[in-house]
């Protein structure tokens, strides 16, 4: 029997080894990445040793160093919040109020922010932090 050789390189290109690698990677970056979603108002966030990763929520209140308070994305005041708090807790119907203060904030006013969520019923609260590293 014999075997037919040839030096010709081969006419067609097999695509299916590098959409296996594509595919694998593509898995791989999900999975890894941090799906956080964070206004675009910036803020500096205390430092913590035992920084945990915060539950993925869309009911996030940035409060920022001039005391400005923003639900989500949109600036409102104190007055307005319970109605904006309770707009945001009916189209996602989660419990949990994630409140990303600037370090300078006075406390007084975190206060004020958790007692009104606990007025509007949310009874989970969790102030975002950056993780400290040592050094």
């Amino acid at each position: 029997m014999k075997f037919k050789t040839s030096n010709q390189p081969l006419a067609a290109f097999s695509h299916s080894s590098l959409t296996d690698i594509t595919m694998l990677l593509l898995i791989y970056f999900l999975l890894t990445s941090q799906f956080v979603m964070h206004s675009g108002v910036k803020v500096k966030l205390p430092g913590s040793k035992t920084n945990e990763q915060a539950v993925q929520t869309k009911m996030i209140i940035t409060v920022t160093s001039d005391g400005r308070i923003y639900a989500g994305a949109e600036e409102t005041s104190i007055a307005e919040l319970p109605t904006k708090l309770s707009i945001l807790k009916s189209q996602t119907n989660e419990n949990n109020l994630i409140i990303r203060a600037d370090k300078t904030v006075q406390i007084e006013l975190i206060i004020k922010i958790m007692d009104t969520g606990k007025g509007i019923g949310i009874d989970k609260f969790t102030i975002e932090t950056e993780k400290v590293t040592e050094k």
